[in-house]
């Protein structure tokens, strides 16, 4: 499946207009993070959670009137597979929680209770900070790994690529106001593993290439490497999103885990190829390297000169 084949595309010449440009969706998102902050889910700000199912089709405009009446409008309301409705509210009591069942109930149609979750502040806290350390420790592991597997420069790369990754998932969330979860926690960790994948592939031949090509500017050996492993990255990218898309469209309550892996999934891609690379350029900049075996001939022509110059003395 090469979609692509004997690609000469140039990146590095243009990572400027990529930095750019990334800087400023970047920068709409943390405007938008100020402004309008992260709209958290019951699992960090606490509440109460109710799965109701109905008899019949039920809309949520009717129950978001219903709990209008309780004070209770400001409440999310999302509509689920079948006759399901999903309620999240904030902290109230059990005797509040009863009376509103009881109104709904009244008011609309009976219906059957399928989950009941109640979290505090106290918990919805520790689960933020739990959910942070989680990010902050993926990305010192990765770290460490990368640095005795190449060396510092590409480790600070690639996370300079996935801090850009998680930054623009993070606020495209605030710019829609998608509820931030437990599950939408565990979807960015997965972004984070897709595109370090994904870069570590461009690294390794990058790094082959730097063992066996010519005497080349390191720019040069980036731009080869990225074209040799395009026609992977997209049959990867293609080949994810396909159960992406499935479980968007028929996952249910799942639909926004499903939507941050999407654009995770974009972002991950995009940053691998013009991203990650273009970095190492910068931090070594203007650099030439020789191939191992140039350099080891080198080695043996200077070795091979010294013993003649020292036979030479001694005569």
């Amino acid at each position: 499946m090469e979609l692509v084949k004997d690609t000469n595309l140039q990146f590095v010449s243009k990572r400027k207009k990529f930095f750019f440009a990334s800087g400023i969706i970047i920068l709409i998102g943390i405007i938008s993070m100020l402004f309008q902050g992260l709209n958290y889910g019951i699992d960090f700000a606490g509440g109460t959670l109710l799965q109701l199912d109905f008899e019949n089709n039920v809309s949520v405009a009717e129950v978001r009137d219903v709990l209008g009446e309780m004070s209770l409008a400001s409440s999310t309301i999302q509509s689920l597979s079948g006759n399901e409705i999903m309620i999240r509210t904030g902290q109230i009591s059990l005797e509040e929680r009863e009376k509103m069942l009881e109104t709904i109930e009244s008011k609309i149609e009976p219906f059957e209770v399928l989950k009941v979750e109640m979290v505090g502040p106290v918990i919805g806290e520790s689960l933020k900070k739990l959910a942070l350390l989680a990010i902050i420790f993926a990305f010192i592991g990765i770290i460490v790994y990368i640095t005795i597997r190449f060396e510092f420069k590409f480790a600070l790369s690639s996370i300079i690529a996935l801090a850009h990754d998680v930054l623009i998932t993070i606020g495209i969330l605030s710019i829609m106001q998608k509820e931030i979860t437990i599950p939408i926690v565990a979807a960015i960790l997965t972004v984070v593993g897709y595109s370090i994948n994904n870069t570590i592939v461009i690294f390794d031949r990058l790094r082959e290439n730097l063992k066996f090509k010519g005497h080349t500017i390191f720019g040069e050996l980036i731009d080869l490497s990225i074209n040799q492993t395009l026609t992977r990255t997209i049959n990867t990218a293609l080949t994810t999103l396909l159960p992406i898309m499935v479980l968007y469209f028929l996952g249910g309550s799942l639909s926004d885990f499903a939507f941050v892996l999407f654009i995770g999934l974009l972002v991950g891609t995009y940053s691998s190829i013009f991203i990650a690379g273009p970095l190492i350029l910068e931090l070594k900049k203007g650099v030439k390297f020789q191939p191992q075996h140039v350099m080891q001939a080198n080695k043996k022509e200077k070795k091979a000169a010294d013993l003649k110059k020292n036979d030479q003395k001694k005569k």
